[in-house]
């Protein structure tokens, strides 16, 4: 299991709005620059952010906008924009284990649980974290480089 670099970028382009919001348009391009990869891989997931109802987009150069206070973003709300989960499961369990095999037969009624306790562990804790964190994470860092 990993998640894909497309939930990083989405806190990236957060963090981006955030910090260039009052000196410049934030735009795909621009974005594209500070992550380093095609701005229609940007595009794509300023869509599903926007679909997601986190941020809305002005066509053409007019730039990007939060929908809600940085602190009402979640990470787990951007893990579910970018990340969708397929019938709520994380762990995609492999198909047909073999009712004849006593593992493969029980092997659902040992696993179930436990998957479902990482996943709601793992969620938990991204419901921990907003938006705002990475507000004051950047300007701590931000601050170091120039001491």
């Amino acid at each position: 299991m990993q998640i894909s670099s497309r939930f990083t970028i989405a806190l990236h382009i957060f963090t981006c709005v955030d910090v260039f919001k009052d000196q410049r348009k934030v735009t795909s391009d621009f974005l594209a620059g500070s992550i380093n990869t095609n701005p229609v891989i940007i595009r794509k997931i300023l869509t599903q952010l926007k679909n997601a109802g986190l941020i809305t987009v002005a066509r053409g150069t007019g730039g990007i906008s939060l929908t809600k206070e940085l602190s009402d973003i979640t990470f787990y709300d951007v893990y579910e924009a970018i990340e969708p989960v397929e019938n709520g499961d994380l762990f995609h369990f492999h198909e047909s284990p073999n009712p004849e095999c006593p593992v493969g037969r029980n092997i659902h009624a040992l696993l179930d649980d436990r998957l479902k306790a990482i996943q709601r562990a793992m969620e938990d804790e991204m419901k921990r974290y907003t938006l705002l964190d990475l507000r004051s994470g950047i300007a701590d860092l931000l601050a170091k480089e120039t001491e």
